[in-house]
């Protein structure tokens, strides 16, 4: 294996003083670092130092508005206070628990949905170095907290809640600044669809318009609704936009049946014999239309299992999007969802495949029954089966594949996982991305929290 960090972040502290969060998603991010270096491994982690973060331990409280958290108002001055500080984005947290990216020009930025959560870090000592601020004037309160970072681009959706819609940016190594590609106007109402992930191809920006919506009125809520910020609008519909990333023009928009998913997987153009574009193949987990995923997250929901199967099923969404001109796209099951368990989120890929055609996808699935995706599974998605891990009582996290030096096939690499134990426990897992069998494991000296998304950082 090369050597190089893994670096993986997500929430891990869900209570400050005597008071516990409710959400997976509220917790304060805790990085974690694997360093591989000549056969050994070199484990650590930290908290990330946000203000939000800091603010809390500073006063034993909660300062900033979590996922599905606010602070508490002495009295309705302090509340009219609140929502001012709320719209101008200053009561929001920059707690940046979701994912963590190495830019093109080296630097390390760990991320959240809030365009203030973008805090860079040091990927040797954890240390957070500071905000990543960005230099252009397009403003904005939120992004998608997961952008298409490569060594030549970083491009992501700042979604418009005021005029619905979506700008499409890009930002080039070794500066700050976001320039606008184009800007897709929403379909359906009456706010854009979340957009937690978004796809790409070699030529296209695929924005997805899912009728899970971002709802103000549920965001002014000092105690959460079932959906948190969001609302779900069947009636609004589901869409799918394709701009051309050299113009900025959108070259198709389709309505494709509801959809609900957190993660995208991938996305690739459909050629005809004479190489010209007649489809756009995209890739998610998708959780057959079902919101009840979000509160099944909820940490109660979480820590008191008994046993009874309840985590939603959900499948690897394909969307096949025509360039003909016709209204309507496709959604389909990839492959059976039998195959991974009928579980799927947190997914993978050889980055060397990032927007072309893919065979192999790496993501979590189920052993039922569960109440969280408990298995690593490996997909094959033209054999159109999968191939399965899992310990009894663990709780993997995303699978993240690294490439072997060298290697000319697409699954010749390792699989890393972090994962939690029963007893509290936990360990790093390393899985022969090929045959998908276990090369080595090395337990922690002491237990870690469930984490969400990760990088690998080369050396040198």
């Amino acid at each position: 294996m090369q050597s190089g960090t893994y670096l993986r972040n997500g929430p891990g502290l869900w209570h400050i003083g005597d008071y516990n969060f409710r959400h997976l998603f509220d917790g304060y991010a805790t990085l974690v670092r694997l360093h591989f270096e000549n056969g050994r491994l070199i484990m650590g982690h930290r908290q990330i130092e946000s203000e939000a973060y800091k603010a809390a331990k500073r006063n034993n409280k909660l300062c900033y508005r979590e996922f599905s958290e606010a602070p508490k108002t002495d009295n309705f001055l302090a509340y009219m206070g609140d929502l001012a500080s709320l719209f101008s984005g200053a009561s929001l947290t920059d707690n940046a628990n979701t994912g963590v990216v190495t830019l093109g020009d080296g630097r390390v930025v760990c991320l959240t949905e809030t365009i203030k959560g973008s805090i860079v870090i040091d990927p040797d000592t954890l240390d957070t170095l500071g905000k990543f601020e960005y230099s252009d004037s397009l403003g904005g309160l939120i992004h998608s907290a997961h952008p298409i970072v490569t060594d030549t681009e970083f491009l992501t959706l700042l979604p418009d809640l005021v005029n619905p819609g979506y700008l499409v940016v890009r930002m080039e190594p070794g500066t700050n600044e976001r320039k606008v590609i184009g800007r897709v106007s929403c379909r359906g109402g009456p706010a854009p669809g979340w957009v937690h992930s978004f796809p790409v191809t070699e030529h296209y920006v695929i924005v997805p318009e899912m009728p899970l919506r971002y709802c103000a009125q549920n965001l002014l809520k000092a105690e959460p609704t079932p959906l948190y910020k969001f609302e779900w609008h069947p009636d609004s519909k589901g869409f799918v936009h394709v701009m051309c990333k050299a113009s900025g023009k959108i070259v198709a928009s389709v309505e494709v049946p509801l959809f609900v998913t957190f993660h995208f997987i991938n996305a690739y153009e459909e050629t005809d014999e004479d190489g010209r574009v007649i489809a756009i193949i995209a890739d998610c987990c998708e959780h057959n239309a079902d919101t009840t995923i979000l509160d099944k997250l909820r940490l109660q929901n979480l820590r008191s299992y008994t046993g009874e199967d309840v985590l939603p099923d959900a499948r690897v969404g394909r969307f096949i999007i025509p360039f003909d001109g016709s209204p309507n796209g496709k959604l389909v099951a990839a492959l059976d969802p039998e195959e991974h368990g009928k579980g799927m989120d947190m997914c993978s890929i050889n980055p060397a495949y990032l927007g072309k055609k893919y065979r192999y996808a790496y993501a979590c699935g189920a052993q039922r029954p569960c109440n969280f995706p408990n298995t690593l599974t490996k997909l094959d998605l033209v054999e159109k089966k999968a191939k399965n891990w899992w310990d009894e009582g663990a709780v993997p996290s995303e699978p993240f594949f690294v490439a072997r030096p060298g290697a000319t096939e697409e699954d010749d690499g390792v699989v890393i996982s972090m994962i939690s134990d029963k007893n509290g426990e936990g360990y790093a897992l390393l899985l022969d991305a090929s045959s998908f069998k276990e090369i080595a494991r090395a337990k922690f000296p002491y237990g870690l929290p469930y984490g969400l998304h990760g990088c690998w950082v080369p050396k040198n």
